[in-house]
């Protein structure tokens, strides 16, 4: 399991980086929202054309969401119970009569 983790981490800085890059080489003639809210004479939802640039970033983001829900699936947690028996294990620890070793060590004068 540590080598499909380390490659889904190595798998993920790539794609991380490279989207990156990818995203900063686009040009911004593209309308985005504003051409849904009114802007422009392109449909919201119409001709699906798209150059090299705008396949390359949804298939990077792709990779990208997948290596990082595989790298959590990769390191979660073995078991369901182990969060709460350890919250339990040290609400135990740290819950001593705390009234009873101010009585013992005499830091607070105790009026009987």
């Amino acid at each position: 399991m540590a080598i499909i983790g380390t490659l889904l981490l190595v798998v993920f800085v790539i794609s991380a980086l490279l989207l990156i890059i990818i995203v900063m080489l686009q040009d911004d003639q593209g309308e985005g929202l504003g051409g849904i809210f009114g802007g422009g004479g392109n449909a919201a939802f119409g001709s699906r054309s798209g150059n090299i640039l705008t396949k390359t970033t949804s298939i990077l983001g792709a990779i990208f969401i997948l290596s990082s829900l595989g790298n959590a699936w990769i390191n979660r947690t073995p078991a369901v119970g182990d969060v709460l028996g350890a919250a339990r294990n040290q609400t135990v620890e740290t819950s001593t009569e705390w009234w009873n070793d101010t009585l013992n060590t005499g830091d607070t004068p105790v009026s009987e």
